[in-house]
């Protein structure tokens, strides 16, 4: 373990250090985050310490559009000058969600890193291949600086180019890839076909960023020989790092000092209690740039209750089972229909109607967008189709940072709606 004091203190005790880091947590937004400190008031929060952790329950929810709405620096609790880093996400409607990281913040990253990482075995005499994209995303950075923080060797190869990615895998003789499930499956399958089996040394993998099913897992597993685990994060709590799996794979252990998890019904909003499934809702504990209360990450989970044979105490969550908005996620990229949206409306030669197909193919999940012909047009030319066809597609892996397939249908094809339209159709459990 790396921090076995911790990672192992009686319940009791960690709620306690819980409730105060909480109330520590509140007087630091009323004394700093003017945004935060009103939205508080309004609930009718005055600032008086909280006297158990059920009280959170009277405190309002953070949401993304909280994000969108004080862009970029509009949730930030420290001085400009204390911000190490920024880093963030893609949004719905073309401006990241930022975070920032004061330098306390940057640590406690490297130590929650250095926990899931342990957790599953890695140490100082490892080499870790980074798939993740570098960039904006906080998980390239985050794994990065984690396992660096531990001695681990890093190979910061980002994500693309296959067959480079296996070469270097290879003659690096790499131990730990850090990918989204969907491209280590992509790089296992590549792996296979180039007859690499007994010449790689992997022996784990650290995946984020997108869900894994059972199926997806073993396919990665018994093609490249090695336990494939998983971690959870969010740029809007602190990337990853907040939850990973042990070595017994028995749910993700939540870093329950730095972070409260609630599960929430996502209609009624009413606290579930532990066991049953619902939205997981956190609220950071020690972050100092954007403390957050009762963030709905829209993640589907329930909390597992019990002791975990690895000796860990905190408790666990189970692989993310779904989400409660619209939001897709396709290899490992974060879409919303208002993204496309924008694309879409007022583009030359196509209505305003269109459709997402969400299909499993294979293991991967895809995405196919439909898109109807503007009712005056008149293109009969193949070369004419072909070549609308391929701006749309252009403009959207623009966008989105993916490419996706774009079917063009004729006018008055895809149904009407007289209420909220459905706009997304998930075929992969059809």
């Amino acid at each position: 373990m790396w921090q076995p004091e911790i990672e192992t203190m009686d319940p009791e005790r960690l709620r306690a250090l819980q409730l105060r880091r909480l109330n520590e947590t509140l007087a630091f937004i009323m004394e700093r985050a003017p945004a935060q400190r009103k939205k508080l008031e309004d609930a009718g929060y005055g600032g008086a310490p909280l006297r158990s952790l059920k009280e959170i329950e009277k405190l309002p929810f953070t949401y993304k559009k909280d994000f969108h709405d004080n862009y970029p620096f509009g949730l930030f609790a420290a001085d400009k000058r204390d911000v190490l880093r920024l880093q963030g996400t893609s949004g719905t409607t073309g401006k990241p969600t930022i975070n920032g990281y004061t330098r306390s913040d940057m640590e406690l990253w490297k130590d929650l890193i250095a926990r899931i990482a342990r957790a599953v075995g890695v140490t100082g005499e490892d080499t870790a291949q980074i798939s993740f994209g570098y960039g904006l995303f906080t998980g390239g950075f985050g794994l990065h600086q984690g396992l660096e923080h531990i001695g681990v060797t890093v190979l910061p190869l980002s994500s693309g180019n296959t067959d480079r990615q296996l070469m270097m895998m290879e003659d690096m003789g790499v131990t730990v890839l850090v990918a989204t499930p969907s491209y280590a499956l992509y790089l296992s399958e590549a792996a296979r076909e180039h007859g690499l089996g007994g010449r790689l040394k992997l022996r784990v993998g650290l995946f984020g960023g997108e869900g894994c099913t059972p199926e997806m897992r073993k396919t990665i597993e018994d093609n490249l020989g090695i336990v494939a685990t998983n971690n959870y994060g969010l740029c809007e709590i602190t990337g990853p790092g907040v939850s990973g799996e042990c070595i017994e794979r028995n749910g993700q252990h939540i870093a329950e000092d730095h972070f409260y998890a609630e599960i929430i019904d996502p209609d009624t909003e009413r606290v579930l209690p532990l066991g049953e499934k619902g939205e997981l809702v956190l609220t950071t504990l020690t972050r100092r740039c954007v403390p957050v209360i009762r963030y709905r990450t829209r993640d589907i989970t329930r909390l597992m209750p019990g002791a975990c044979p690895c000796g860990r105490t905190h408790v666990r969550m189970t692989n993310t089972l779904g989400r409660s908005d619209d939001m897709m996620i396709i290899k490992g990229v974060n879409v919303f229909p208002s993204q496309i949206e924008s694309v879409l409306v007022g583009m030359e030669h196509i209505g305003p109607h269109y459709l997402l197909l969400l299909r499993r193919e294979g293991l991967h999940d895809t995405l196919e967008v439909q898109v109807e012909l503007a009712p005056s047009e008149d293109i009969e030319s193949y070369a004419k189709l072909e070549g609308l066809t391929g701006r749309i597609r252009e403009k959207l892996r623009s966008v989105l940072g993916l490419n996706v397939k774009v079917t063009l249908v004729a006018p008055q094809t895809i149904e009407r709606f007289q209420g909220k339209a459905k706009r997304v159709v998930d075929l992969r459990n059809g």
